[in-house]
């Protein structure tokens, strides 16, 4: 061995060393941690960690992870514009008690899909008051002004939305959408899943709720791994209505829970909007109405859905359930059985008005 490989020997050991040193100090410090943090039930119930305080009613509050989605043209893009103003806004919507929003909050919405026209417009059009805590961050705005391409996927990208909410104390971050914003990532790859989970636990723990919105798959459940789903607090299925909207500006779907942490079903109510936008109006005109879980139930039977298990699955109900629908249509004299199966016993008297 001549001198210089006698060197290089040496530095490697030295390397090694103070490698060994550095985790060593590493693992003291997170001992440290851990003895302060570690707690009995009583020592637990004394740490004064500040509540979760509600957005929307009682099934969204700060720090939440929740999805939209729905086919394409559905109307995912009018829902995720109208609730990122509202929450800007603050107040009620209409007199729904359960979608009331508490205060006026600090909102960026992130769009990597739409023209910025459309979106100037529809901003405009769903606009009812101020909304100063109202951001965006659209993605032809962004080339245009830096020649910058969007792409979450890149943890220095997500680290950087993440120092842009905290300088801008954002509370509510709107992702419009899961496709676009997120290039390169394997939908149905749960490990995928694994470069944007840490960041939205980050996201959670600064009080940040990040609202996805996303595609629905040709079998209608939302498209990509199911993974995703585990860490979310609640997700909203929009889906086509009975009866189809009749105008060719704005969007009309059922927007219904299937899945909500926060709250009862009676809190999350299902619900039939209606934006519509006439052409020789620069508003929109937004409406609803609430539908039961007996509604849509009837309305599944109506458009052939006549298994007691894909009724379930599709109103994410037990079969139990389905059954006592079932049992109080049949008294009501609207349902009948044949076998296994369910069928309108007389037409919906709503229809033929």
């Amino acid at each position: 061995m001549n001198t210089t490989q006698a060197k290089a020997a040496i530095d490697q050991i030295l390397t090694s060393e103070q490698q060994q040193a550095a985790v060593a100090r590493l693992r003291s410090e997170w001992l440290d941690q851990f003895t302060k943090a570690c707690k009995s039930p009583s020592g637990l119930a004394g740490i004064a960690v500040p509540p979760r305080e509600p957005v929307i009613g009682k099934w969204f509050k700060k720090g939440d992870l929740g999805f939209i989605y729905g086919p394409r043209g559905m109307g995912k893009t009018w829902l995720g514009l109208f609730l990122a103003r509202k929450c800007a806004e603050g107040g009620g919507i209409g007199n729904l008690a359960e979608w009331h929003i508490q205060r006026p909050h600090r909102v960026l919405y992130v769009d990597g899909e739409m023209p910025m026209d459309d979106i100037r417009q529809r901003d405009a059009a769903l606009a009812a008051g101020a909304a100063p805590g109202l951001l965006y961050l659209q993605h032809e705005a962004l080339f245009h002004l830096t020649g910058s391409v969007l792409n979450l996927a890149d943890s220095p990208v997500q680290a950087a939305i993440l120092d842009l909410c905290r300088r801008e104390k954002i509370e509510i971050l709107f992702l419009d959408n899961l496709s676009c914003l997120f290039s390169g990532l394997r939908e149905n790859d749960a490990d995928s899943w694994d470069r944007i989970l840490p960041w939205l636990l980050e996201m959670r723990r600064n009080r940040i709720a990040v609202v996805f919105i996303a595609h629905a798959g040709r079998n209608g459940l939302m498209r990509g791994t199911s993974r995703r789903e585990d860490a979310a607090f609640w997700i909203i299925n929009l889906s086509e209505p009975k009866e189809p909207a009749d105008f060719q500006q704005g969007a009309k779907f059922l927007a219904r829970f299937v899945k909500n942490r926060n709250a009862t079903e009676g809190d999350c109510p299902t619900l039939e909007w209606t934006f519509a936008k006439p052409s020789n109006d620069p508003k929109a005109h937004v409406s609803f109405k609430r539908l039961s879980t007996a509604d849509l139930f009837r309305q599944y039977v109506e458009d052939g859905l006549t298994a007691a298990n894909e009724i379930a699955q599709e109103l994410s109900i037990s079969r139990a359930r389905v059954s006592q629908l079932a049992a109080k249509a049949m008294k009501e004299g609207w349902l009948k059985k044949k076998g296994r199966n369910y069928m309108i016993a007389k037409p919906n008297p709503l229809l033929l008005e």
